[in-house]
């Protein structure tokens, strides 16, 4: 399957999600509601739904999008790989300019399709209800519902290293350990990140994380090509793509 996919047609991406307020006493009634109900599946028996909030940036019904960021290769001989954040207080404002920008690389590529790591479980899917949630039309390489599975655009590193083997995950850090790649988790991980927004305020470091992932994940789907990797100086970050 992988030796009929351009790379070139590929974009890259992963987000970084918060729980939707800094603390579960922000919420309205009926959604402290709902989170104490959801929570009571996961929580220990000691725990309160306000000690388990920290958990809801990865629901999407209780969490929020503070930033995508994407990457595609644009050269070959060596390899060139261009990177492109965004992110907002404002989740619409990040939503509508990433649709923006996807509508257009869909267009540009024949054959464009989308990679993340654990993608089909948690980033395609959250950004996709996040869109609804935020009245957005999704964009039509993302939205996936009545298409057969030939016709799905969505690549899963994760999903690929399983070979089908679907009782185990494997994170991105241990897949670039694994394989010798630069790890993206050497300043914070995702669990970290919801204190570095509310608390750190530090939106910038979450962004340098994020970036850091979608590196990795291109140079992982690399190695499951059997291509060279980016060098690290032909690795770029920019505004506009």
């Amino acid at each position: 399957m992988l030796e009929n996919i351009k790379v070139e047609d590929i974009l890259f991406l992963d987000i970084e999600t918060v729980p939707q307020a800094s603390s579960m006493s922000e919420l309205n009634p009926r959604m402290q509601a709902h989170w104490d109900k959801k929570s009571k599946l996961f929580r220990a028996p000691d725990q309160s739904a306000e000690d388990a909030y920290e958990r809801a940036g990865i629901y999407s019904e209780f969490g929020r999008i503070i930033c995508i960021s994407v990457g595609y290769i644009k050269d070959k001989n060596p390899f060139t790989f261009r990177l492109k954040s965004f992110f907002n207080d404002d989740e619409k404002v990040i939503l509508t300019e990433f649709s923006e920008m996807l509508t257009k690389f869909s267009h540009s590529k024949k054959e464009a399709q989308l990679c993340a790591h654990n993608g089909r479980e948690f980033d395609f899917p959250y950004i996709a209800r996040r869109m609804i949630i935020n009245k957005l039309i999704i964009p039509e390489i993302l939205d996936n519902a009545g298409k057969k599975p030939w016709e799905v655009k969505l690549l899963d590193t994760m999903d690929l290293w399983k070979f089908g083997d679907y009782k185990n995950y494997t994170s991105l850090d241990l897949l670039t350990s694994i394989l010798g790649i630069p790890s993206p988790k050497d300043d914070i991980d995702g669990s970290m990140v919801a204190d570095v927004y509310y608390n750190e305020k530090d939106i910038g470091r979450i962004v340098r994380y994020c970036e850091k992932d979608v590196v990795a994940i291109a140079q992982i789907l690399l190695r499951f090509m059997n291509l060279p990797g980016i060098p690290e100086d032909k690795i770029e970050s920019v505004t506009v793509f």
